[in-house]
């Protein structure tokens, strides 16, 4: 046990976390020249090409040193905000984190908030500065950033550089010898914590844990402590660059079960896995529930594959825990799932990995947040989507969710981004220099304001030089109203919103000019209306396409074109009376960028 260390990578997003992991892999010969490629532990597509990480992967590497031989379980996590869950679950696993900060850009907010969860846990704190081979570096401020931020010694702070390689010896020594062993007792009953689950179509579920106390062997008999079910244990061993069985794991060790699982409600992350025989006296607690922060509907396009959508969705919440759903219906489109997702790169990545992974089409409605609805009654309905909403007349007050957000950027920017913020209906809270040219800005503003185009705009206004990051506070009042957009008088309820009295006339406005481009002419006239209850406050029209019915008249008295015409409006008015209208999928997603 004294020759284990587990640790994790923190850091704000794309400061270096795999390619320094990447680095550590190579030094250990964890991974031959054959099987190298950059960002090795990024396995999906989508992380390639974008770049980032979605998902914390495990991976054990071993080092020699002092001619003894240690065993470094490395979690390397994800650095967008919208992804911190899996940072979460990364740090209940570890004792140790390497703290990695960029030495062009320097401190920015994501890595302040996973520093300070980091430090929740108690763990070990290494702080390293990556990119050091970039011109643009800046390393005796950033370390000075450091040295406020951590309060660790300048000289305890290693110098790096994931592309070249320069600093990653000094890193492993620094991992065995400061970072502490797991603390446990072998003999004690066993109590594992699953911090994260995979599936696998011939295998079933596969859960990763890391053991708290205790020892497990293969092919004893197991117990979910949450759920209750027992299981075999059919192999269990530890996670090198594929999965590598053994007898027995023991405390500290973090490895991987089979034991044929085919239903995906029964593993929860954040479970405590013991043995039937000799079970721990409570689960470990580790970290809390997530909660989903943006919902919006997801609607398979054909109606037939609607329980097809129900399983890929289950699947895939077993590779990210922080998908929550629940069936609804919908007028315009049928049966479908309200989602839950942490932000909107998360609902982004979910609906691609739906798209690549399971081969389903679906349509997404318009983001929005939860909202409180107190009823004159005294009741408290939570509304999930604004076509939830009860009657105008038996609303007494809805309260939305509201966040303090905390924005570190240059200090020549701040002038344009309070205002970004106060247009948001923002509330600024407090302005301190962290450096001579550094600010951090914090904000109390609504949730619902940040879903939609928030973190893009923030990122133009700074030329990308601004960080954020938000934690949730409370509910508060607020004067919100329901927009309906109808066509052809019939009430599309996926494209409803609920949205601040102040912004509804000009967002309203918006969509019927965006839905008029998108949806294609018909024979027949399309109404296109924006309306708050029974007051329409927009409207634009979608002219017929119309047959040139006079063309074969020459010449000749008026009235003969006359009667055509009259004879053609009179059928145009008949087809409108049973016409229906087919929405676009572009309408829906336009609905995201209007700006």
């Amino acid at each position: 046990m004294d020759n284990i260390r587990n640790f994790c990578i923190i850091a704000h997003i794309d400061h270096g976390k795999s390619t320094l992991a990447d680095r550590l892999l190579e030094k250990t010969n964890t991974i031959t020249e054959r099987e190298y490629q950059a960002q090795i532990l990024d396995n999906m597509d989508l992380e390639r090409e974008r770049g980032i990480t979605i998902k914390s992967h495990a991976i054990q590497m071993e080092y020699f040193y002092d001619s003894k031989k240690y065993l470094l379980n490395l979690i390397d996590t994800p650095g967008h905000v919208d992804f911190s869950y899996e940072v979460s679950r990364s740090i209940a696993a570890c004792e140790g984190a390497l703290l990695v900060i960029d030495a062009s850009q320097g401190i920015q907010a994501q890595t302040i908030s996973n520093l300070y969860m980091a430090i929740d846990h108690n763990l070990e704190i290494i702080p390293v500065l990556n990119k050091m081979d970039m011109a643009s570096a800046m390393p005796e401020e950033v370390k000075d950033q450091i040295v406020d931020l951590v309060g660790c010694k300048r000289e305890d702070i290693i110098e790096a550089s994931g592309k070249t390689g320069m600093g990653v010896e000094r890193i492993l020594r620094d991992i065995v010898n400061r970072i502490p062993p797991p603390s446990g007792d072998p003999v004690a009953p066993l109590q594992a914590l699953i911090f994260d689950s995979i599936f696998n179509s011939f295998r079933g579920i596969i859960a990763y844990f890391k053991i708290v106390s205790g020892t497990i062997n293969s092919g004893d008999k197991v117990k979910f402590v949450s759920t209750g079910h027992e299981y075999n244990a059919e192999e269990i061993g530890v996670l090198k660059l594929k999965m590598s069985p053994r007898d027995k794991l023991s405390v500290g060790d973090v490895g991987y079960i089979i034991s044929g699982i085919k239903n995906s409600a029964e593993v929860k992350v954040g479970d405590t896995i013991t043995k039937v025989k000799n079970p721990c006296e409570k689960a470990i607690s580790g970290f809390e529930d997530v909660k989903p922060m943006v919902f919006a509907g997801l609607y398979p396009v054909d109606a037939d594959e609607y329980e097809d959508l129900r399983i890929s969705i289950e699947k895939l919440q077993l590779n990210d825990a922080s998908l929550t759903f629940i069936p609804e219906s919908s007028a315009a489109l049928g049966f479908g799932f309200r989602c839950g997702f942490l932000g909107l790169l998360h609902m982004e990545i979910i609906q691609e990995r739906l798209d690549r992974e399971f081969d389903m089409d679906v349509i997404t409605t318009v983001p929005n947040v939860s909202y409180k609805v107190y009823t004159t009654r005294g009741e408290e309905i939570d509304v999930h989507n604004p076509s939830g909403l009860p009657p105008v007349t038996n609303i007494d007050r809805i309260e939305e969710p509201y966040i303090v957000a905390q924005v570190i950027t240059l200090s020549e920017y701040v002038g344009s981004i309070m205002k970004l913020c106060i247009d948001k209906r923002g509330v600024q809270k407090d302005q301190v220099y962290l450096t001579r040219d550094r600010v951090e800005l914090t904000f109390e503003m609504p949730l619902a304001e940040i879903v939609f185009d928030f973190y893009d705009k923030l990122k133009s206004i700074s030329k990308g030089y601004a960080s954020f990051d938000y934690y949730y506070t409370a509910y508060q009042r607020a004067d919100l109203v329901r927009l309906d957009i109808l066509l052809n008088g019939e009430m599309v309820d996926a494209l409803s919103t609920l949205i601040h009295r102040g912004h509804a006339v000009d967002f309203g406005r918006k969509m019927c000019v965006k839905l008029k481009e998108l949806i294609p002419r018909q024979q027949f006239d399309i109404a296109i209306q924006a309306a708050i209850g029974a007051k329409i406050i927009s409207r634009e029209t979608v002219k017929a396409v119309r047959k040139d019915v006079t063309a074969k008249c020459y010449g000749g008295d008026i009235t003969r074109k006359r009667k055509l015409l009259e004879k053609q409006k009179k059928g145009k008015k008949r087809m409108r009376q049973v016409g229906n209208v087919e929405v676009p999928q572009q309408a829906f997603l336009a609905v995201l960028k209007l700006d």
